[in-house]
């Protein structure tokens, strides 16, 4: 039978003060209680066999949970109907005409994915090359991406920017972000000011660092122009394959937001809105969605690289969790939320692009770290990987925010040919080791427990979970108390100590 014993004790870690090298002005350990529960073979009652007991239990205690998880599946279908019949609106039936800027993939995948939806809806393809134009219409193919799919008879393309955005309801922006600024400004005469812009693009524009929701409104020269991001896990083929796919609609406006969504909302393409604050997160959060969707492409480099050269599945894991680290320090920099980077756009989205095959940006790091050079990688691609384009301004900005970032630093350097892959690898594997304590904050204080003893190459990085608010006031009361470390460092709301020795100790406000 399980017996539980409780007792009291200092911290397992603590050491003892005696032999300390250095001992802060106050040392108030916390005596903690320790439950220990031990499990020992419960006495069987008499004239049961105490196995035959336990399958009967066993039998009985799994209907019961079949039963519990029948009854909550249920409750959850229930409500999904409930809310479904309540949320319909009327946007799709006054829809009359979506434009689509760009002939990519993304863009071809999402123009017949709207015209799916509704055949009397005209889906209006802006497109640049007068041949595909043709095919599109002639033959109702994009041949160059998607030869083998028939797009719905209610797609049209077109060359004039005029024909496409006359009458248009909404529009979608697929233009690769480099190209973005020029294209926008060369037709922005026919853009109507009130034309809802959703954005397809992922990426940040060389030299100047903006993202869609900046270079749109300045290259149309209206700032209040309604913006819309679209981004999350979404693969073009397979949404052309009508898989089920989730999305991130984000938008200052909440009712653009829930329009887009009701817009493009089907059974195999979920949409989350502000609306959806209980799964994903509250998605006015622009600049989060945004930043995210720029920076795994260049991370899903880092992670083709380490395939190409066949390091590992350890080694892949853990990159990819130091380069989510990274992205997380730069994107709360810049006024993300921290639920945006656990989503749909955030996770989501990284694990999609670092790990599947059929990711642009990791197959252009896999062939990097095959041996080949970048120029013959990107010449033999039909499409355009972004985080090629993208990786020199996240260092740039990373140096605006002062943040580190090892990982997507190196993938830049890769880029400009002035670090070869296995060099870089070499280079990150040598970086000073850490150990990373958590600190938490409460009404008036902070408590902070590191009782380790280090090696004097050992850092020790103090991870804070405080308010911006009460930044510095923390920062002063620690490195008061740690003054005799051989260096300190601040860096991405972290507190760097180098060859220090830390013992319990607790910060009054």
């Amino acid at each position: 039978m399980a017996s539980l014993h409780s007792y009291s004790s200092l911290s397992p870690l603590s050491p003892s003060l005696d032999h300390c090298p250095i001992k802060p002005p106050f040392i108030p350990f916390v005596s903690r209680t320790v439950a220990v529960l031990k499990l020992g073979p419960a006495p069987a009652e008499e004239g049961k066999n105490p196995i035959s007991s336990a399958v009967s239990g066993g039998r009985e205690g799994g209907k019961d949970q079949r039963r519990t998880v029948r009854i909550a599946w249920e409750k959850l279908v229930r409500w999904s109907r409930s809310w479904r019949s309540k949320a319909r609106s009327d946007v799709l039936e006054q829809t009359k005409k979506v434009v689509v800027l760009g002939g990519g993939s993304f863009g071809t995948a999402m123009a017949a994915h709207l015209a799916g939806k509704k055949a009397e809806m005209e889906v209006a393809m802006l497109v640049r090359d007068d041949q595909c134009c043709h095919l599109i219409n002639e033959t109702h193919h994009n041949c160059k991406y998607f030869p083998d799919f028939k797009l719905p008879d209610n797609v049209v393309a077109t060359t004039s920017p005029k024909d496409a955005l006359l009458g248009a309801d909404f529009c979608l922006h697929a233009v690769p972000v480099q190209f973005s600024s020029s294209f926008l400004e060369g037709i922005s005469w026919h853009v109507d000011p009130n034309l809802p812009f959703i954005s397809l693009s992922k990426g940040l524009e060389l030299n100047t660092l903006r993202m869609m929701s900046q270079i749109i409104p300045q290259a149309l020269k209206n700032p209040r122009q309604p913006f819309i991001v679209l981004s999350g896990p979404s693969f073009a083929v397979e949404l052309m394959k009508k898989l089920p796919t989730a999305m991130v609609a984000a938008s200052k406006d909440k009712k653009l937001a829930n329009a887009v969504q009701q817009l493009l909302a089907s059974p195999n393409l979920r949409i989350s809105s502000s609306r959806w604050i209980t799964f994903f997160s509250s998605h006015d959060d622009v600049t989060g969605v945004e930043i995210t969707g720029a920076l795994k492409n260049v991370l899903a480099i880092a992670a083709g690289i380490v395939e190409g050269m066949n390091l590992g599945n350890n080694c892949m894991s853990a990159l990819v969790a130091q380069g989510c680290s990274e992205i997380r320090w730069l994107a709360t920099k810049m006024g993300a939320k921290p639920t945006t980077l656990t989503g749909l756009s955030g996770s989501g989205d990284i694990m999609l692009t670092c790990f599947v095959n059929l990711s642009r940006n990791r197959t252009v790091g896999l062939r990097l770290g095959s041996g080949e050079r970048l120029e013959d990688i990107l010449n033999s691609m039909n499409q355009v990987a972004e985080g090629v384009s993208t990786a020199g301004p996240v260092i740039a900005l990373a140096q605006k925010y002062h943040v580190k970032m090892p990982v997507l630093t190196a993938v830049a350097r890769i880029i400009d040919n002035e670090l070869t892959p296995k060099k870089a690898v070499m280079e990150l594997m040598s970086l000073p080791q850490s150990v990373t304590a958590f600190v938490e904050t409460r009404t008036s204080a902070v408590c902070l427990l590191l009782l380790v003893p280090f090696c004097p190459d050992h850092s020790i990085v103090i991870k804070a979970t405080w308010k911006p608010y009460n930044h510095r006031l923390i920062y002063v009361g620690i490195l008061d108390l740690f003054e005799n470390a051989d260096k300190v460092e601040m860096a991405n709301d972290d507190i760097i100590l180098v060859n220090m020795t830390i013992y319990a100790t607790t910060l009054e406000r």
